[in-house]
């Protein structure tokens, strides 16, 4: 019987929105107008809905008046900033599509997102942490056939929106009625197995609708505060925190730039914030800062935990001592707009340590063997979404599209999973080999193509090795060419600089081979398991039993 089969869909009652991101922001501030929107703390900023929309509607007239046509890739790259939030809402208005650039990215990853997706407009800020934005885009600039204009957002913010004066709100409205709700609105680049970032390709629909239904099962009332400490450039910032805080009218609440876990406690304690999201290292940083004691979090209902495994220990800590009874666990990702499986607010804790919840509304999933069959329930498999969450498909190349979505409409995952019989999901390992490093995935295949840019290396493999902190570390096994000499140093230096620095490998080893199969493939298994044998690691699970 299918009963027995890993199969399930989200069954609901209540139906999916068909509208733009656009025409769902003006029902939220027609309800909501005077209620409090977003709160930008390390930038001092508050407006109510009413205000949002005016400052959306002024970017968007600037936008127009620069000629941003239904379409156009309009990118973005900054920190946490209500600048950022501002842009989102814009480009949404006028379906543009926004492409958003991980604040971390260097010279080389830049210029390749923005040839790929064909920027014609970007937004910048001057620098990030020990990033200076502006020399690295004016390296790459020659680089960009498609590049018209660029604004950075410390110094040409006002100028930027000062060029709409002379638009009409009538003519940005005319523009929203010829979107529809299934155009494509965002791309956002998830590291590939090629080498090569995918610009993963979602609509107003995808996006919207995940977010409405994140914040159902959080219960978000115009009563909310969500803490967004994650970064907007990704699916957790922008989709489960902004527009599930707008489409219920919850206010958004932005503590710093990037995660600092003493500005999340303070911006908990100062807003009363009742809502919280995080990946589980962000959690553990706020719950050990040295002043956790001083601040009152008794405000804190529910939030998000999602990213990578979260341990028994955690979770109780989260819950008691951070007051967030109903902490929700999710799995998802980029491609699925994200979320696909969400543990509820009543979930006892053994299911919220042990699994990654339940399928959404309107979303089916199933776990399938290598040949595409269903597998028995609590039998492993890889696991497959189908619904309105999955992407249009991966901007500009169709191959990679293919590979992803089936032809009955399945997103394959790449991830190996289990479900019980009550159709709870539990992510047990990874067919690819990407490496979780805090919540970042990172495709060694990527790390590996840019070392062998290196004139002195051979050959180079990376795996993912155990890591306490982190979940887990980058590690890259080096095969130097003959006669060439290569330090540990010298390795880090030619990294630095020219990928983001969570993709730096923490540790290095020199080989003169690597072990192989007997058909000649590197077996990255029996690499990980000597690592660990020579680095004496520990992974966070075992360091909690140890």
């Amino acid at each position: 019987m299918m009963s027995h089969l890993a199969y399930a869909s989200g069954i609901s009652a209540v139906p999916l929105l068909g509208e733009t991101i656009g025409a769902n922001l003006r029902r939220t501030v027609d309800r909501f107008g005077d209620r409090e929107a977003l709160v930008v703390r390390q930038q001092d900023y508050r407006a109510t809905y009413l205000q949002l929309w005016e400052e959306v509607s002024r970017l968007a007239r600037g936008l127009f008046a620069l000629g941003v046509q239904k379409g156009d890739r309009v990118g973005i790259w900054s920190p946490n900033r209500f600048e950022w939030v501002i842009t989102q809402y814009a480009t949404a208005r006028l379906g543009a599509i926004l492409v958003t650039i991980n604040p971390a990215y260097k010279t080389a990853e830049l210029e390749y997102a923005l040839n790929q997706s064909g920027v014609s407009v970007l937004l910048l800020a001057r620098g990030f942490r020990q990033s200076a934005y502006v020399p690295m885009f004016e390296e790459v600039r020659p680089k960009l056939p498609a590049m018209r204009h660029s604004f950075v957002i410390d110094d040409d913010w006002q100028r930027l929106n000062d060029m709409g004066q002379a638009i009409t709100e009538q003519g940005i409205e005319k523009r929203e009625a010829e979107l529809q709700f299934d155009d494509a609105i965002n791309i956002q680049y998830t590291s590939g197995t090629t080498g090569f970032p995918k610009g993963a390709m979602l609509s107003h629909h995808n996006i919207l609708n995940n977010a409405y239904f994140v914040g159902q099962a959080l219960r978000y009332t115009e009563r909310d505060r969500v803490c967004i400490p994650v970064p907007l450039y990704h699916c957790f910032g922008m989709v489960m925190g902004n527009l599930a805080c707008t489409i219920h009218g919850a206010c958004m609440v932005i503590p710093a730039e990037a995660f600092d876990p003493l500005k999340v406690l303070e911006a908990v304690a100062a807003e009363r914030c009742t809502s919280l999201y995080g990946v589980p290292t962000m959690f553990i940083a706020a719950l050990d800062q040295p002043r956790f004691g001083e601040f009152d979090l008794s405000s804190l209902r529910t939030g998000i935990m999602a990213g990578a495994p979260c341990p028994v220990e955690l979770m109780n800590n989260v819950v008691h001592k951070m007051h967030i009874g109903e902490i929700a666990i999710a799995y998802g990702m980029t491609e699925t707009s994200p979320v696909s499986t969400m543990s509820a607010h009543d979930d006892p804790i053994h299911r919220r340590v042990g699994t990654v919840g339940r399928v959404q509304p309107h979303v089916e999933i199933k776990i399938v063997d290598a040949a595409g069959q269903v597998v028995p329930r609590g039998a492993s498999g890889e696991l497959c979404t189908r619904g309105y969450s999955v992407m249009l498909g991966y901007w500009n190349n169709s191959e990679a599209t293919r590979a992803a979505i089936d032809a009955a409409g399945w997103m394959h995952s790449g991830d190996l999973a289990t479900m019980d019989d009550e159709g709870y999901v539990n992510i047990v390992g990874r067919i690819k080999d990407m490496i979780i490093r805090g919540g970042e995935n990172i495709y060694p295949r990527e790390i590996e193509e840019f070392l062998h840019t290196h004139p002195a290396i051979s050959e180079a493999q990376v795996i993912g090795v155990p890591s306490v902190k982190f979940g887990e570390e980058v590690m890259a096994w080096i095969k130097v060419k003959p006669g060439a000499g290569l330090a540990e140093a010298d390795l880090c230096a030619f990294c630095k600089g020219r990928i983001a620095t969570f993709k730096v490998p923490r540790f290095w080893k020199f080989v003169d081979a690597f072990p192989m199969t007997v058909t000649g493939k590197v077996q990255k298994f029996r690499m990980r398991e000597i690592a660990v044998e020579e680095l004496g690691l520990q992974s966070a699970a075992s360091a909690k039993t140890a």
